[in-house]
């Protein structure tokens, strides 16, 4: 038995398929069951359908009514959610996005609310999937990728976390042969600010200076037509919200120890302080971003895209279960080269263990304060680092520090 999940081998197609089918049979019930008992934009527990895209297709409305900059402002928002759900008890969901991100939020605030949900899910999601498709081209990639508990996470909260993936998962997979589409897909990300420090500086390492001029053209568009529609007061108005998000959201946990997955998050919820949260941080950070430029500089692509996305995870202090959408993407990186080059032991099975972690995470989270999320995220990683030092020799040969003696 020990051997079995040592090499794998107990992960055959055929169980493989199962489980996949079973666990994209029970998403697709609770789906139907979900919107089955909802009243208008409301689950039956009075919730808005897709929880946090409430945040997002308000502050579309808003932009569209001449309220864009009144966004940040919780209370405004928070009316506005109100009035959008015809309930004066529903819950709040705060809008911290960068301005570009706004730009989404309008055009999906065009749309009926749960029309503009479903639309926004279904496309993002079919992006991703493709992704995945094309990086493990095999009749059990898009299966086992719709089946992937963290789908059925993303599409509960109605997050950008599918977009996400596929804007940096395409970003890497296309940075080696069309590295200006590479850049123009990385610099959309521009609404992720929380990966503001990882992404340039591997785009920086790469030596891929057609990547690195697609992401400022990317980024600069988004934020100039940010600013020619709306004004600085837009800008004004996220740069002032900071504070209030940093220590209400970020600090304090209002959203949730047990959704926030980060070794910040992780040391907050055991009772650490702010100021040991962040030295925490600030270590594995050091490390995600010193294992990225390594894998950037010596590792073989797959392997490379793996510690990128993983490592853009590791190193913000914010990141949620939704956004493990970034670790289903490395999960597919690893498999391709898994596929290519062979399995190193446990390593299929460490890949199967992150791909259902998503599942137990947050309620064991919850119940037990044992971080799991994290510490799959960072099982998976060290299986990236793993492969470039064993198979890449990614750390031989290292220039050491001429001030050592």
């Amino acid at each position: 038995m020990i051997e079995a999940i040592a090499t794998g081998s107990w992960l055959d197609r055929r169980r493989i398929a199962m489980v996949a089918q079973i666990s994209l049979g029970a998403t697709v019930l609770m789906f139907v069951a979900l919107f089955a008992t909802a009243h208008g934009t409301l689950d039956f527990l009075g919730r808005p359908l897709g929880t946090d895209f409430s945040n997002v297709w308000s502050a579309g409305w808003m932009a569209l009514h001449g309220q864009a900059a009144e966004a940040w402002d919780w209370g405004t928002q928070a009316a506005v959610q109100r009035a959008v759900h015809h309930d004066p008890q529903v819950p709040f969901y705060g809008w911290h996005y960068p301005p570009p991100f706004m730009l989404v939020a309008a055009l999906l605030a065009l749309l009926p609310y749960v029309a503009a949900l479903v639309v926004w899910q279904a496309v993002t999601l079919a992006a991703a999937l493709w992704l995945v498709t094309r990086i493990v081209p095999d009749r059990l990639t898009l299966l086992a990728a719709a089946a992937a508990p963290v789908v059925m996470v993303c599409l509960g909260h109605g997050h950008n976390g599918f977009l996400t993936a596929a804007l940096l998962g395409g970003g890497l997979l296309l940075l080696d042969d069309r590295p200006f589409t590479a850049g123009l897909l990385i610099g959309c990300l521009v609404y992720k600010p929380q990966f503001a420090v990882l992404l340039p500086l591997v785009l920086l390492a790469s030596g891929q200076w057609r990547a690195v001029g697609g992401a400022i053209l990317s980024a600069g568009t988004l934020v100039l037509v940010t600013y020619a529609i709306w004004g600085w007061p837009v800008w004004q108005a996220f740069i002032d919200s900071l504070p209030l998000t940093r220590s209400v959201v970020i600090e304090a946990g209002n959203t949730g120890w047990e959704k926030i997955q980060t070794a910040f998050g992780a040391i907050r919820a055991l009772g650490g302080s702010v100021p040991l949260a962040y030295a925490v941080q600030g270590a594995v950070t050091a490390v995600a971003l010193l294992a990225s430029l390594i894998a950037t500089l010596r590792a073989t692509p797959a392997v490379r895209n793996a510690v990128v996305l993983t490592a853009a995870l590791l190193s913000t202090p914010y990141a949620l279960d939704y956004d493990y959408t970034l670790a289903g993407m490395a999960i597919a990186f690893l498999v391709a080269d898994g596929r290519a080059r062979g399995f190193l032991r446990w390593e299929a099975s460490l890949l199967a263990i992150a791909w259902a972690m998503p599942l137990f995470a947050r309620s064991i989270a919850h119940a037990t304060l044992i971080p799991l999320g994290v510490m799959s995220l960072l099982a998976l990683f060290a299986v990236a680092v793993r492969r470039m030092a064993l198979l890449d020799h990614a750390f031989a040969n290292i220039t050491p520090s001429p001030f050592r003696r």
